[in-house]
């Protein structure tokens, strides 16, 4: 997933022969060998490849994540699409990172055009088999919601090795459950961008947190910034002002597929979509040099 990652727990069964490492790395690996759009034998990538017309078996892993990346993208009204990675290709941000080459430039009107012919959430269909179509050209990128899912995968594989009271990370999203040893829940500060003046404190008890920020990858043209996160609906990158996206939820997968979702929707649209729909979410806006905060009814109840 091109990052790291950190679990904290407390086994009050001290079975000192279990390989607890080896463990948590087989439920990341997994994710990986499914959903990677970095690796060409991954099963994401050898769907990306498939010929038109072509019907493909996915694992119930993946097929959770596919249904969930279908139901933001519906719930958003397009704004988050696990089929925009022709775009995403496009603009230099996939696989290889080209958006970081010296003479890298921004894509004409007329690419932009063409790379969202191949695009759409909508184009996606199941048969009742639960095998996938390849209706040709359609490029998934999963890369918004896998490293959450694999936060969950660790998560249950610690539930189900009889670990209550953790803390996972990976990238950046987080999951907890349960308390320190000292009786204190796991306390997380929120990811911010540089900047001292907005600090939130979370207690992760059975939440997860995930955050989609402007600052992350974004490259430079003719005195113009270009960041990496996409509106899969025009092709172009937001330029609406939003800094980051914080999403509280239970499940990881979720927070991470929101927090990318509300961030093109923008501060009006992306309110007002998280309280139909109880999200707990707070926008940080680029505003006078400074960062104004947004949030949501239920994240301003969470952090009471």
């Amino acid at each position: 997933m091109g990052t790291r990652w950190t679990v904290r727990f407390v086994d009050t069964s001290q079975r000192a022969t279990h390989d607890w490492q080896a463990g948590i790395q087989a439920q990341l690996d997994l994710v990986v060998a499914q959903m990677s759009h970095w690796q060409d034998d991954s099963i994401l990538g050898i769907y990306n490849r498939a010929s038109a017309g072509s019907w493909h078996v996915l694992p119930p892993e993946f097929l959770d994540v596919m249904r969930c990346a279908l139901d933001v993208a519906a719930l958003s009204q397009g704004a988050y699409d696990p089929t925009a990675g022709a775009i995403v290709n496009l603009w230099g941000f996939g696989p290889g990172s080209a958006y970081a080459a010296p003479d890298f430039r921004p894509p004409d009107e007329v690419a932009i055009g063409a790379a969202l012919a191949d695009c759409g959430w909508q184009r996606v269909r199941f048969d009742t088999a639960q095998r996938m179509f390849q209706p040709g050209g359609l490029q998934l990128d999963l890369s918004s919601i896998a490293k959450g899912y694999g936060v969950d995968l660790v998560a249950r594989y610690l539930h189900a090795n009889g670990i209550d009271h953790f803390l996972v990370e990976v990238g950046g999203e987080l999951r907890g459950a349960g308390m320190k040893p000292d009786g204190q829940p796991w306390w997380v500060s929120l990811e911010e961008p540089d900047d001292d003046s907005v600090t939130t404190i979370a207690a992760l008890h059975g939440l997860s947190v995930a955050t989609s920020g402007d600052y992350r990858r974004h490259f430079e043209y003719a005195g113009r910034r270009y960041a990496h996160t996409l509106d899969p609906r025009s092709g172009y990158p937001l330029a609406d002002g939003v800094a980051s996206v914080t999403v509280l939820h239970e499940d990881c997968m979720r927070a991470d597929a929101w927090s990318t979702a509300l961030t093109v929707m923008g501060v009006e649209a992306g309110l007002a979509c998280a309280e139909t729909h109880g999200i707990a979410a707070r926008f940080l806006l680029h505003e006078a040099g400074a960062f104004r905060e947004h949030a949501s009814t239920a994240f301003a109840g969470m952090l009471q």
